[in-house]
């Protein structure tokens, strides 16, 4: 059994284990697991308490005046085992492993001293008197929460035992506490806020202040002043932590790590200002690491590196490696702990064999660890994400392979074939990085081997040269990758290499090859620009209300302030004629704001978009700014086109903005993606969840216009530790339906879909008999090989998951349409549900639910006559930004009242919205009208033919509040001369009592009705705002409606061809 972890654990392992000891060898082996326990917890003050209290009472069930029901030769040889010594030392080590957790180390201490003092009174001596008093005054120079009720009882028992030496003992007690009293104060603040979020219930909160208390802490350790208490508390303070909410927090136990690894070093070193059995053991420290959190590769690569410190034996170390290979929580983050711990083992296995005093086996050991260790990985990371797994983007493994082959073994020709392998893998070969590191390695083998009669690098004998002609050839392969990252940091190596090591002809083809590629580079940078700028321009705005303006550069749109007029957008109806972006070409490059923006700081109150542009025009293509004003300063977040502008822009940290001296800091990992959050949920609830982490800078909210389902956005925070910190929020649960998460974001690591159903081995089966169990159902499917599971989530239908494609294929070929239990059963591919949808409907709770069939576009009479024609029980809504989904919508609408039906177009910035009768939807117009959605944007009230005209809003907060609004002869298409024929009427008759649909000959009419275009009667003025309210204070009778209650309604040909 493996062990338990966490104190709870331990204590409910234990407490099982005493409660089944019925015999003294039982009771030893619990003494034996309470050992156990405060070894992996020796900072719990539960699992003390629960030691101290159980040897307590076995001390008192031994006794001859004990009814425990122990038998007389079991109560002698227990009062061998469990003696009053014995117990009241085991006390006296509790107390001292957890006497500076401050806020709850006296619930031990006020145990242990009532049971000392219990004693003393049984039996008053002298000696029992002063053990007790110097047990307070230890105590009352400790500092802890509860030190004035200490000082009372010491007080008490002066008074009560010791009378003469009250004021003395008193006088001396005070005098030398004042240093404890002093440095809980300085954290009484802490523990006060920590002592209220605990109270609250709220774990969130608990954790944000333990972590701050906890970084606090660890700099008043680095402090010179009270060094040795302040690392005693240090250390309390984790005890604290590491046993309670954070027990399970990577960063946690990392900053633990480091605090002990730095004090054995500076032990070491003799600068450490503490003794060294304060220091507690890093084997053990890691030990209990890698049980509470075993998927933190850099823990268990720590592990590695600490038991080889130690002189640890091989077998030692491979142990600790097989423990974390086993561990099925090791990729629980993906490949990064896997390959952090590979790369502890195999360095360690570098280290052994190029030691020179290595022997023949651990060189031998070396060479197949290390190949096996590349193979493993190899599996392992395709076994988690199959053939897209490229490997480690840094090739850790592979860089010590290399070095061991290079240096131990000389065998250059295989440490090149391991960099010839790796060049094959899209990962490296677009990284110029990689091809900079190989030139490297060819010139220190070039270097090494000059002298040397055979080269492993081929030698180009002229004009009395050596030359290093592989690592010229290093180049040139790296100049054919289409894709390289940073082609011009390679050409400019390579002028450099050709220029110091090459003869003239090769010199020249150089320049040759040099300015035909820059001429290649300077193309691709130009497409590049202008698929970014078209990219920014077609991405949704972020969802705040900052001043968020795209920028582009001179080739594609206007920069603010200038007068140039866009170019026409393109017509709706020209979309099906565009490929997909799916579909172009390779060369389309994504926007990566997370790694091409930095942070402006300490701006004047008074700068402008503008003015950060100029600021910036020397290093790089500004795509946008995002600026926050506050009262005195602003911060803005600068995105540049490319990341190597973005670090140039770091240069320009410390220079003078106007009259103030600004920060300028890059904002990597400062952006979280979220999503699973409740579909309602807007910025303010987002930055109310997130607000204990730090201060947040923008929430991004993408666009629904092709796909009204997506539920995600990228939260901003002003510093990296914050965002850090809000990674805790990933996995907590919203409102019982959702579960968060929170990954920091990274476009590089965008993964693809995986599972059954996207490896096309999932099968949907219809029409089984209604009888069938799963266990029938993969009885009956095994004839076409393995079943891995089967799912029947409703009777009649199954989902069968079969272990290959193939395997899937077959069973469709021999099962479809063949009779299962007397029922011809239908076996095909399982299809993800749905596709993604560009509108969204919302039903509301009305009774009358009116027609749930209709679409946005149509109108349809009501066959019920109660709720009247489907188009006036429609509102049509316009201006709703394209990064609201219908539930967002759904609440905004509320007040205007109950609705039956919303349909979320967010394609052309609008909705539809369906209510039961008429008179509600004239009052929700007048409620809808002008309701201000986002700080300077307002809905309004339109036609269908006005929705689906409009190609909607594209940013709704973060626009240029001067910029210039758009001519609308530019915003709409010129009409086509279909567009310009009027549409054939479509007359839908009148309900005649008793006959669903009566024949009316042509040309008969129904007295008081007028024929509709667009909801507005022909021949009359369109209706007002007045005209609503006479027609719902009217009871809905008011505006031609005759005795069926029917309508004659004119539909428009592009209402008939639309869908939802």
């Amino acid at each position: 059994m493996a062990s338990p972890v966490g104190e709870d654990n331990w204590v409910d392992y234990v407490d099982h284990q005493l409660r089944e000891a019925t015999d003294l060898e039982a009771r030893v082996r619990v003494i034996e697991s309470f050992n156990d326990a405060v070894s992996a917890e020796p900072g719990s003050i539960k699992v003390w308490m629960a030691y101290c209290e159980y040897f307590w009472s076995l001390y008192n069930d031994c006794q001859p005046v004990s009814d425990a029901g122990w038998s007389p030769e079991e109560q002698e040889v227990g009062r061998s085992i469990f003696t009053i010594d014995a117990a009241l030392n085991l006390w006296q080590r509790g107390y001292e492993a957890v006497q500076y957790r401050l806020s709850d180390s006296n619930e031990l201490w006020d145990r242990w001293i009532s049971l000392e003092m219990e004693l003393l009174r049984r039996t008053v001596t002298e000696a029992g008197v002063r053990r007790i008093t110097q047990l307070f005054r230890n105590r009352l120079t400790v500092p802890h929460a509860t030190w004035d009720r200490t000082s009372q009882m010491f007080s008490t028992f002066l008074s009560e035992y010791n009378r003469q030496a009250y004021e003395s003992e008193m006088e001396q007690v005070t005098r030398s506490a004042k240093n404890a009293k002093r440095l809980y104060a300085l954290r009484d603040p802490f523990e006060t806020k920590l002592s209220l979020a605990v109270k609250s219930g709220d774990t969130a909160a608990v954790r944000a202040e333990m972590l701050e208390y906890i970084d606090w802490e660890i700099k008043q350790h680095k402090g010179k002043r009270d060094a040795l208490d302040n690392f005693k508390i240090c250390l309390g303070l984790f005890s604290r932590a590491l046993t309670g909410v954070l027990a399970s927090d990577d960063t946690t136990w990392l900053n633990f790590i480091t605090l002990v690894s730095t004090s054995q070093s500076d032990l070491k070193a003799g600068r450490a200002r503490v003794s060294a059995n304060l220091v507690p053991n890093m084997l053990d420290v890691l030990r209990r690491a890698v049980h509470h959190i075993p998927w933190a590769g850099p823990v268990w690569a720590r592990y590695i590196l600490a038991a080889e410190e130690a002189a640890l034996t091989f077998a030692d170390v491979e142990r600790i490696k097989h423990a974390a290979t086993n561990s099925p929580q090791l990729d629980r983050d993906g490949m990064t702990g896997v390959l952090d711990m590979y790369s502890a083992w195999c360095g360690y296995l570098k280290r052994t064999a190029m030691n020179p005093k290595a022997s023949e086996e651990a060189v031998d050991v070396a060479e197949v660890g290390l190949s096996s260790a590349l193979e493993d990985v190899k599996h392992w990371g395709q076994r988690k994400y199959g053939e897209n797994y490229q490997g480690d983007p840094d090739y850790r493994l592979e860089k010590i392979l290399i070095q061991f082959l290079t240096e131990k073994k000389e065998d250059i020709e295989g440490a090149r074939a391991i960099w010839d392998e790796l060049s094959q893998i899209p990962l490296h070969a677009n990284s110029y990085d990689f091809w900079l590191n190989w030139y490297l390695w060819e010139m220190v083998v070039f270097t090494a081997h000059r002298a040397k009669l055979r080269s492993p690098t081929p030698n180009t004998q002229a004009q009395g040269l050596l030359v290093p002609s592989l690592a010229t050839r290093v180049f040139i392969r790296a100049l054919k990758v289409r894709t390289l990252d940073w082609p011009e940091r390679i050409l400019q190596v390579y002028l450099k290499h050709c220029n110091d090591y090459e003869l003239a002809e090769t010199l020249r083809e150089a320049h040759d090859t040099i300015y035909k590629t820059r001429k290649g580079v300077e193309k691709r940078r130009e497409r590049e620009a202008r698929q970014a700028a078209e990219a920014a321009r077609e991405q949704a705005a972020p969802a705040d209300r900052s001043e968020d303006v795209p920028m582009t550069d001179a080739s594609g749109s206007a920069s603010p302030g200038s007068k140039r007029k866009r170019e026409p957008t393109p017509a709706e109806d020209d979309a099906a004629n565009k490929r997909p972006r799916s579909e172009t070409n390779g060369d389309d490059v994504k926007r990566d704001r997370e790694h091409n923006t930095v942070f402006l700081r300490n701006l004047p109150a008074d700068a402008t978009q503008t003015k950060i542009k100029q600021f910036f025009r020397d290093y790089g293509h500004v795509n946008n700014i995002d600026l926050k004003k506050g009262d005195d300063d602003a911060v803005a977040l600068v995105e540049f086109r490319h990341s190597d502008d973005a670090r140039a822009a770091l240069i320009r940290d410390g220079k003078p903005f106007g009259d103030r001296i600004i920060q300028v800091t890059p904002a990597i990992d400062c952006t979280l993606f979220v999503t699973n959050y409740p579909p309602d949920a807007d910025e303010e609830y987002l930055r109310n969840l997130f607000k204990a982490h730090g201060e947040i800078h923008s929430i991004r909210f993408p666009s629904l216009k092709e796909n009204a389902k997506r539920r995600f956005c990228y939260l901003t925070f002003r510093e990296r530790a914050s965002a850090e910190a809000a990674l805790k929020l990933d996995g907590k649960a919203l409102g019982g339906r959702c579960r968060l998460v929170v990954k920091i974001s990274d476009p590089a690591h965008k993964q693809h879909r995986q599972g059954a159903q996207e490896e096309e081995r999932e099968l949907h089966v219809i029409n089984i008999p209604r009888t069938m169990k799963e266990d029938e159902v993969e009885g009956h499917f095994t004839k076409a090989g393995k079943v891995v599971s089967v799912r029947i989530p409703h009777l009649g239908t199954a989902f069968v998951v079969m272990q290959t494609k193939e395997e899937a294929q077959e069973a469709i070929k021999l099962l479809d349409k063949a009779m299962f239990g007397q029922h011809p059963i239908k076996v095909e591919p399982s299809m993800p549900k749905g596709t993604k949808k560009k509108t969204a409907t919302a039903w509301g709770g009305a009774e009358d639910a009116g027609s749930p069939a209709s679409t946005a576009a149509e109108s349809t009479v009501s066959s019920g006559g109660g709720g009247g024609v489907a188009r006036d029980r429609k509102v049509v809504i316009l201006g709703v930004p394209d990064t609201m989904n219908e539930a967002r919508v759904g609440n905004l609408l509320k007040p205007a009242g109950e609705f039956v039906k919303l349909t979320l177009h967010a394609r052309h910035g609008g909705a539809i919205v369906e209510y039961k009768d008429a008179a509600s939807a004239g009052k929700a117009q007048l409620v809808i009208d002008g309701l201000e959605v986002e700080a300077g944007q307002k809905l309004r009230v339109g036609t269908t033919e006005e929705l689906f005209q409009s190609k909607g809003e594209k940013k709704v907060a973060g626009s240029d509040p001067c910029a210039r609004p758009e001519p609308e002869k530019q915003r709409k298409k010129p009409p086509t001369a279909a567009q310009l024929m009027p549409p054939p009427p479509s007359i839908n008759r009148p309900q005649v009592l008793g006959r669903s649909k009566p024949k009316m000959g042509m040309g008969t009419g129904v007295p008081g009705l007028g024929v509709r275009t667009n909801g507005v009667a022909l021949g009359g003025p369109k209706k007002s705002n007045a005209d609503f309210r006479s027609l719902f204070l009217g009871g809905g009778n008011n505006g031609g409606g005759g005795e069926g209650g029917g309508k004659v309604e004119e539909e428009k040909t592009k209402e008939n061809g639309s869908k939802e």
